[in-house]
């Protein structure tokens, strides 16, 4: 695993913090690079999830980035105290959408093989009374065009 660089003084911090508001982009790498061992060890907390080390690493590095941009040195906390918070937030928001999304089932998943070995998917086993949605919708407006057209073409007495 890499090493990382070790991290800014509160000193260095401000001067690098300077630097980046007054458009220094080389300050906002260096800020990122010196920090990069914070968004390991927030990482580290969810390491036991199901997610791949690496994928969190770049949604906590967004944290860190989102953290950058809108730290306020006047509020008196530290960047690190700050970032730690915004890297906690982006990967909690990353479970919770992941957590929505695996609700959603789709139609054309495939749930297995039959016994000739060619897939099987949910849309083949579930039963449907009603017949085809797409059909009866397409019925539905063939319908209101010829109401419509009747009432154009014909007189109100006929």
């Amino acid at each position: 695993m890499k090493v990382f660089d070790r991290p800014l003084t509160a000193a260095q911090e401000k001067i690098y913090l300077e630097k980046f508001h007054s458009g220094d982009k080389r300050a906002k790498e260096i800020l990122i690079e010196k920090n990069m061992r914070l968004v390991v060890h927030m990482v580290k907390k969810y390491s036991c999830s199901e997610y791949e080390l690496e994928d969190m690493i770049s949604i906590g590095t967004i944290g860190l980035i989102k953290a950058i941009d809108s730290f306020d040195e006047k509020k008196g906390s530290r960047l690190v105290t700050y970032a730690a918070k915004c890297i906690d937030n982006e990967l909690l928001m990353m479970f919770r959408s992941e957590k929505k999304r695996s609700k959603e089932i789709s139609l054309n998943e495939p749930l297995g093989t039959d016994k000739e070995g060619n897939q099987i998917h949910l849309v083949d086993v579930v039963e449907n009374d009603t017949g085809n949605i797409a059909e009866d919708i397409e019925r539905k407006e063939l319908v209101c065009k010829l109401c419509v057209g009747m009432e154009e073409a014909l007189s109100s007495r006929e």
